[in-house]
């Protein structure tokens, strides 16, 4: 921090260049390129890849919002998919009844979707295919494979969050955008900066103010050494989660390395209510991701009411996130077992997804 603070440089100088070299490398791709934040990343790579104004953009409806956020200020439409029950991430057979333009894939939760049938949907298609990665840092393999490739290598293009919450965190808002197309880097660099291809002469278009700094550079370099590291520390405590969470009424995550890296540790339960009114009362932090599904959301004024997504509505009912991150130890793991152990005094064996 103190050698960007002297250095006088503070956006797109050369510790955001050294940053996406590492990243790049890191993921298997020769080219990274900062931005803003990851829905800006997004929508740039979406725009590198050809989508625009009318385009239609297939993706999954139980990831948030920050997809369908940037589909709409491209001007392109979404074409909503329903998820597999398993992994809650787009399901290709149901991609392929669908028409559309590209696709965006999002890894939920740190567990890497399905690449290698979507990729077969998408260029059967013929659409691009961007991966959403804010979740997955690190995340590697494929759901029932064996391809070492990282999320981020598997697409036309792929969007990175760097959000402090995520695997790899800076201080503040960052993101990235990888590919293995030169012309798309390109483009990305040209769009996150006005369009210009040298200052004040823009030739791309329509642009934005999308950049990274250097101090969330220089941090997200001195941390990418350790992402591995703590990614397998999520994985240890999912595993705890696992061997010590006992209750009929819970269905947990199957959180395995290297495809999945424990991002967010999120178990089921048609009672979520009542289990988040309990643990509230032990103390137990807890969220949900996502309660409302994108296609449900009154922005659009019921315009997707008739689009029938029963798994990923289902999915949005029953999800609950429980505390999963490098810094908790045993004890604090058993804790939260212990509490969810307790609620209703339920006793037995739980599914495992």
């Amino acid at each position: 921090m103190r050698r960007v603070v002297d250095s006088g440089w503070y956006i797109l100088g050369p510790e955001v260049e050294a940053f996406e070299a590492a990243f790049a490398a890191y993921c298997g791709v020769p080219h990274a390129v900062g931005v803003g934040n990851g829905t800006d990343a997004i929508e740039l790579a979406l725009a590198a890849v050809g989508a625009g104004r009318g385009s239609r953009i297939a993706l999954a409806a139980n990831a948030g919002g920050y997809g369908t956020t940037a589909v709409l200020a491209l001007g392109a439409e979404p074409v909503y998919v329903d998820v597999d029950e398993d992994t809650a991430t787009l399901d290709p057979v149901l991609l392929d009844r669908e028409t559309f333009d590209a696709v965006l894939v999002t890894h939920l939760y740190g567990r890497l979707a399905d690449m290698a049938a979507l990729r077969v949907v998408a260029d059967r298609h013929g659409a691009a295919v961007v991966e959403d990665c804010a979740q997955a840092h690190g995340a590697a393999g494929n759901s029932g494979g064996t391809d070492g490739r990282r999320a981020g290598a598997w697409g036309d293009a792929a969007a990175f969050s760097f959000y402090p919450t995520k695997n790899l965190g800076a201080l503040g808002d960052a993101g990235a955008v990888l590919t293995a197309d030169a012309g798309v880097a390109q483009r990305v660099r040209r769009l996150r900066q006005y369009g210009w291809d040298r200052k004040y002469h823009q030739v791309a278009g329509p642009a934005r103010n999308s950049r990274m700094d250097e101090l969330q550079a220089a941090v997200l370099a001195a941390k990418l050494p350790h992402l591995d590291g703590w990614n397998a520390r999520r994985v240890a405590v999912a595993a705890r989660y696992a061997a010590t969470i006992e209750h009929p009424k819970l269905t947990l995550p199957g959180v395995a390395a290297p495809s999945h890296v424990g991002h967010l540790y999120v178990l089921r339960t048609t009672d979520r209510d009542a289990l988040s009114a309990h643990l509230r009362a032990h103390g137990v932090p807890h969220d949900v991701h996502y309660p409302v599904p994108d296609h449900r959301q009154p922005v659009h004024r019921g315009r997707y009411a008739g689009r029938d997504l029963p798994v990923t509505e289902r999915l949005c009912a029953e999800v609950l996130s429980l505390p999963c991150h490098p810094a908790l130890d045993p004890a604090e793991v058993d804790r939260v077992a212990a509490a969810l152990n307790a609620f209703g005094d339920f006793g037995g064996s739980v599914c495992i997804r």
